[in-house]
């Protein structure tokens, strides 16, 4: 599990990957946002770095 704690975030300058992310937007139903809420909370992440890293390690 990843987390900043104890880390400074510097504007540009990726901490847990190769690159900085950016901003984008996705539309989601009420019902999976509070999923995502559940499943990132129990691993400790933010939803962003939580669906970051669904994605990451996931092969395709």
């Amino acid at each position: 599990m990843s987390t900043r704690k104890g880390i400074k975030g510097e504007k540009d300058i990726p901490i847990f990957h190769d690159e900085v992310k950016k901003k984008h937007t996705v539309v989601l139903t009420p019902t999976v946002w509070e999923k995502l809420k559940v499943l990132s909370k129990n691993k400790g992440l933010s939803i962003s770095e939580f669906i970051e890293q669904l994605i990451r390690d996931t092969p395709g």
